[in-house]
């Protein structure tokens, strides 16, 4: 079995409105620890990745190791609108340093949900996050379809991977584990900042054949364009993962990430994707990746976080 802690359910707590009833309940009323039995009924299954070793080599700001508890604290009191169960499995923690360990256990994780039938959403910790994630769902399909990795990113995270895996290497790694294993690497990524990325890195997403999209060229007056060229990519894919880096968002938005965006993409630009995305019926796994709590204001970037899980889980 793979090394996590304990499942802590003291998290979810919040307010409660006696007089609605039922109509009234929240995530913390639903949310039920993960049965490592596997007899649960398939429903989202919460994994956190608490993580920032990989922001630490990539000279970020660390801190968003903490992320996955500052969620779910979050998520709790938020309101309940979901038609399936919801299950907390713990979190995976990077101890020493040791990352490549760390992908290995949330790659097991996820893999085993996946098998269980459940939808995996994995709260992240830094972008490093990716390489475990997409692991998981690589062991659990086995060569069954094309994966289709959608990435809403100011950066392209494909740094080569030369001593050691970092937050900027994750789809450099997925790409060369695809060259490894004779699958094809598919990836796409929307909201890319021009000034945060090198030459370098537009030449190997070009190198690559990555379909990505400028951060001002993901406009509300643009969705049509967006939500056609989307459906081009989906068509190409069976499966699809879908991670999350939350400095794609505006910094007035999103604070609390190691990297704040200049300009970013409005919520009202990405939450219509992620529906989009989500009605394919292809979305096999998602993360949110970098956001940082000792970096928030007034837990807003928290807020938005949460509410991109709901998002991702109606």
């Amino acid at each position: 079995m793979d090394k996590f802690n304990p499942v802590d359910m003291s998290v979810w707590q919040g307010r409660q409105d006696p007089e609605d009833g039922e109509l009234a309940l929240r995530w913390h009323d639903k949310v039920q620890p993960w049965p490592q039995a596997g007899s649960a009924a398939p429903g989202v299954a919460l994994v956190g990745f608490a993580c920032d070793e990989g922001v630490r080599r990539n000279k970020g700001r660390v801190g968003a190791a903490g992320a996955p508890l500052a969620v779910r604290k979050l998520l709790a009191n938020s309101t309940w609108h979901l038609g399936r169960p919801v299950y907390d499995s713990g979190d995976v923690h990077c101890e020493d340093g040791d990352l490549d360990a760390a992908h290995g256990r949330l790659a097991e994780r996820v893999a085993r949900l996946l098998d269980e039938g459940h939808f995996p959403l994995v709260l992240g910790g830094g972008h490093e996050v990716a390489f475990g994630s997409w692991s998981g769902l690589n062991r659990h399909l086995a060569g069954r379809g094309r994966v289709g990795i959608i990435n809403f990113d100011a950066h392209f995270d494909l740094r080569m991977k030369l001593e050691q895996a970092s937050s900027g290497t994750p789809f450099f790694q997925i790409a060369e584990q695809c060259a490894a294993q004779g699958s094809p690497f598919t990836y796409a990524c929307l909201g890319v900042a021009e000034t945060a990325n090198t030459q370098a890195l537009f030449a190997r997403a070009e190198a690559l054949g990555v379909w990505h999209v400028l951060d001002e060229a993901m406009t509300p007056a643009e969705l049509p364009a967006l939500l056609s060229g989307l459906d081009a990519f989906i068509a190409r894919c069976d499966h699809l993962y879908l991670t999350i880096d939350l400095d794609v968002l505006p910094a007035a938005v999103m604070p609390g990430v190691s990297a704040p965006a200049a300009r970013g993409v409005e919520l009202a630009v990405i939450e219509p994707l992620i529906a989009h995305i989500r009605a394919s019926g292809k979305l096999r796994l998602a993360d949110l990746a970098e956001y940082n709590p000792s970096l928030d204001q007034d837990n807003r970037s928290a807020r938005v976080a949460a509410r991109l899980v709901h998002q991702l889980t109606k």
